[in-house]
């Protein structure tokens, strides 16, 4: 991946902070976006430490302004964009009796608006330059329809980036452009700290694999959908879930 340029949402820290790391060691140029401008910055001296450029761009990804911000700091520092990783998501729980329509609202608007608006902005430059790769982060909640961390909620937005990828990896394929997606399942990060260390073993169990899912891990599946190994691969849903689904 060396001089391609990748820009990773919600990459202030866990699998967004793995991602972003991965694909500097692998040569990228990497545009760290968080909602935490500070947790940005400090990834991207991360980055920059280990002799990669890097550069941190404080994003909320719901909003269209400060999406389209995103991508012309990009431009302007780097001219390109070749890779999108769509990384930036919250979680909901509990049962739809008691979820209020306000966190319906915000999980739909950064999990499944924020990558709707992230590839609106990114695909006309992929297309004119007739080359691309996106990766969307799903879960295998959007497959299951919740459990595991996530309720009903969290499950509809997560189901809504596989359709979404699907559907933009028809429309980008004429321009040599790959979209795919990678289902995590539990995976450690500051998101499942909060799991009882009953709730932990149940989900254990259900896994083949016996373990939960590293943050590398996930940022591994991502740099092979991004690399030119992945060129026939397009409209994928890779599980990376230690063998929970295999659907």
């Amino acid at each position: 991946m060396t001089n391609k340029v990748a820009v990773v949402t919600g990459s202030g820290r866990g699998i967004g902070r793995a991602i972003a790391i991965a694909l500097a060691n692998a040569g990228a140029k990497v545009v760290i976006s968080d909602l935490d401008g500070d947790s940005a910055a400090r990834v991207g001296e991360e980055i920059s430490a280990l002799g990669c450029e890097a550069l941190a761009v404080r994003t909320n990804v719901a909003e269209e302004p400060q999406v389209r911000e995103l991508v012309r700091q990009c431009l302007d520092r780097f001219g390109r964009i070749d890779i999108l990783v769509n990384n930036a998501g919250i979680v909901s729980t509990g049962p739809v009796t008691e979820l209020s329509v306000e966190t319906w609202d915000r999980v739909m608007a950064v999990n499944l608006r924020g990558c709707f608006l992230c590839c609106r902005a990114v695909l006309p430059l992929m297309m004119a330059q007739r080359s691309g790769k996106i990766v969307n982060i799903a879960s295998v909640a959007g497959k299951r329809g919740g459990g595991l961390l996530g309720n009903s909620c969290y499950a509809a937005s997560k189901g809504g980036v596989i359709a979404f990828t699907k559907g933009i990896a028809r429309e980008a394929a004429p321009y040599n452009i790959n979209v795919n997606a990678v289902s995590p399942a539990l995976t450690d990060t500051e998101m499942t700290s909060g799991l009882t260390p009953k709730q932990r073993e149940s989900i254990l169990q259900s896994m083949p694999l016996g373990r939960p899912g590293k943050p590398e891990d996930i940022a591994a599946a991502v740099c092979f959908l991004a690399s030119d190994a992945a060129a026939f691969i397009t409209g994928e849903i890779m599980d990376v879930d230690g063998g929970l689904m295999m659907d």
